[in-house]
């Protein structure tokens, strides 16, 4: 049984079965070995990624350099590397940043013209509230009988009437937008 401090800090086992990195360069795995615990057995692809593109040298010198604690972190880099140099050898993760980066403004372009179209829209909707407005106080001086006088008065039929229905436009264009 082969045993050792896991990335948790814990203490892992395995049963004879050696890590992905020992299985691939085909060595014995130590107790003590830098790789088990970032590359286990059941992962081998893993560390076949990492080990064509940083080759096992290295990948055990970086994991040196790193404090323990931040390992994880640095083989979790090191793997999303390795997969986006395979996908694109030229730029890497580079060309995946630099495609999101400019993902972003596009969309944030499209967010501006989103943002002047509302605007654009609630100025309109302000002056045809006005003109219906204008309209119907010029549309109610037009009949006489729809007077002070007429339905009860100042707070008559006839006003609450045209009050409640220019309340009911304007809520109802406020409320799809």
């Amino acid at each position: 049984m082969v045993a050792w401090l896991g990335p948790t800090g814990r203490r892992a086992t395995m049963i004879d079965r050696p890590c992905a990195a020992c299985r691939m360069l085909h060595r014995k795995c130590a107790e003590d070995c830098l790789l088990a615990p970032y590359f286990p057995a059941n992962e081998p692809e893993k560390f076949a990624r990492v080990h064509k593109v940083f080759g096992a040298s290295n990948v055990i010198k970086m994991l040196q350099l790193v404090e323990a604690p931040k390992r994880e972190d640095a083989v979790k880099s090191m793997v999303y590397e390795a997969q986006a140099r395979l996908r694109d050898p030229v730029y890497g993760c580079a060309g995946a940043i630099s495609y999101l980066q400019k993902h972003v403004l596009d969309l944030k372009a499209q967010l501006e013209t989103v943002e002047v179209r509302v605007l654009e829209s609630r100025e309109q909707l302000d002056r045809l509230l006005g003109c219906l407005m204008e309209a119907s106080i010029d549309n109610f001086n037009m009949y006489p009988m729809c007077d002070d006088t007429f339905f009860g008065g100042k707070d008559g039929l006839c006003n609450s009437m045209h009050d409640d229905q220019l309340e009911l436009i304007s809520m109802d264009y406020h409320h799809i937008l």
